[in-house]
């Protein structure tokens, strides 16, 4: 499994738009082949931050995803939703059994 951590600083007057946009782009992402998870997380501790928390199957799935339509359309707007650039953490990831 891979997954990925995407943390977001958002402009506080485009938070609304971020949000809408946001919704697509869950929506589209779960529908994928390989998608095992795709959530956006808000914050506790601090405005208008946001993590995008993704499981994919193996790196062949990331990698449809990162051409896919929906999100190349959704990084090409990124930026001018955001106060700070995106930072993005990749896990290689293994279900440890208790």
């Amino acid at each position: 499994m891979i997954i990925i951590h995407a943390h977001f600083q958002i402009n506080p007057e485009k938070e609304a738009a971020f949000l809408e946009e946001m919704q697509a782009l869950v929506a589209a992402s779960r529908n994928e082949d390989g998608n095992v998870s795709y959530d956006l997380m808000k914050a506790t501790d601090a405005d208008h931050i946001y993590t995008m928390v993704e499981i994919w199957k193996d790196q062949a799935a990331v990698e449809a995803h990162n051409t896919s339509s929906h999100f190349t359309s959704f990084a090409g707007r990124a930026p001018e939703y955001m106060t700070a650039p995106i930072d993005v953490q990749v896990y290689a990831g293994e279900k440890v059994e208790r």
